[in-house]
């Protein structure tokens, strides 16, 4: 049975409301609309029931802010009613365009004046909220998932927080460590990846590309993301090789031990056209070290697939590498803030995300399975599918 045969025979929860952050207001006006769509498209003799009041609408967000005092200080304000609703909270927290004011001075958001707007909201809305859900794409602390020596364990306190404040279900997308979750294992956490939304964008983007084992192989740029180049290698039906980072564990660098070399291991690439994929763009300096190195080695063209495009040293170096061909796309998704003038590069790829949320929505709401929204291999062979009979993507 199809999700959508799902939802039409299924009761939701409660009255879905969603509060779109001011860090992904129009990413949540996107999950808005489709959900909007999906809605005015099913249940239709069933929606003059009581029990489908505030089924349909045209508009499910909640309108709320975050307040500031001349001291930095901040408040959550709900600016309507979400008594008894089955509340989604979206939130970006790398957001940081976004500035408030200290005492004149002027300040960019960080990812942790991200997450207190986030619990302020949620202190608005406990006690009177049929249930609170968390939306965070890019989950907070994600990259201080394990303790080395005197550590905190942030991302694990984060989830704690969260739940003992009343949040029923977290959702994220590409966890840097999905163990993670074992810090809350009575509470629902669940971590999406977007293979199917990276192919569909790279074929519209690059029509020439040939998936076979003869022109195309998966890269993973290191082993914490072999995981994600195992699955597309193995649902594309191609060869991977993946690189490893050699450190000099004698020093310490900004809290690391510095990255010596990468070495590679796997077949031989020449000739073939290469797709990298990672959870997330940080600096960029080592995804762009690996594209040099497969030049190196006579690949054909380089795709970098990855969730979250943070480009926290600036797009220079990606314009560079692109002007000498290291590279030819960055695909990289919607789900955090993008700098504007990343839109106007001629190797910018967004893989939209937004339908895809609005379907986990309306799927948690609903209390149905989310078994074939997580596993998105179905959608990838159709994909490949139509492709092969020469159909539009």
């Amino acid at each position: 049975m199809s999700n959508i045969e799902l939802l039409e025979k299924t009761l939701p929860v409660a009255p879905l409301k969603i509060v779109a952050m001011e860090s992904c207001r129009e990413l949540g006006q996107k999950v808005n609309d489709y959900i909007v769509s999906f809605r005015e498209n099913t249940i239709s003799e069933a929606s003059e029931s009581s029990l489908y009041v505030n089924y349909r609408s045209n508009n499910y967000l909640v309108d709320c802010c975050c307040p500031r005092f001349g001291t930095g200080e901040a408040k959550g304000v709900l600016r309507e009613t979400i008594r008894g609703t089955d509340l989604f909270i979206m939130t970006d927290v790398c957001n940081y365009s976004l500035t408030y004011s200290v005492s004149g001075h002027l300040n960019h958001m960080s990812p942790d004046d991200h997450f207190q707007d986030l619990k302020r909201i949620i202190s608005a809305a406990t006690g009177k909220a049929h249930r609170i859900n968390v939306i965070m794409p890019f989950l907070y602390e994600s990259r201080q998932h394990k303790r080395t020596k005197r550590e905190s364990l942030d991302c694990a306190l984060a989830l704690q927080e969260l739940t003992d404040m009343g949040v029923t279900n977290i959702i994220t997308f590409d966890a840097h460590d999905p163990r993670v979750q074992n810090s809350i294992p009575l509470s629902g956490f669940d971590s999406f990846n977007p293979p199917y939304q990276f192919m569909k964008a790279l074929f519209r983007a690059v029509p020439d590309l040939i998936p076979d084992k003869d022109h195309l192989m998966i890269i993973s740029p290191d082993e914490g993301a072999m995981h994600r180049a195992v699955y597309f290698s193995n649902v594309l039906g191609v060869d991977m090789g993946m690189f490893y980072k050699r450190r000099d564990y004698s020093t310490i660098i900004n809290g690391k031990n510095p990255i010596v070399a990468h070495e590679f291991l796997g077949d031989d690439v020449q000739g073939k056209d290469v797709i990298i994929v990672d959870d997330m763009i940080s600096s960029g300096g080592s995804m762009l070290d690996v594209a040099k190195q497969l030049k190196s080695r006579n690949v054909g063209r380089v795709f970098v697939c990855t969730t979250f495009g943070l480009f926290t040293d600036g797009l220079e170096k990606f314009d560079e590498y692109y002007e000498k061909g290291y590279i030819s796309k960055v695909i990289t998704t919607n789900l955090t803030y993008l700098p504007p003038e990343l839109y106007e590069k001629p190797y910018f790829v967004q893989a939209d995300m937004s339908k895809f949320l609005a379907l986990i929505i309306d799927s948690l709401n609903h209390d149905v399975t989310i078994g074939a929204v997580l596993n998105p291999t179905d959608k990838i062979h159709a994909l490949l599918e139509k492709r092969a009979r020469g159909e539009k993507i």
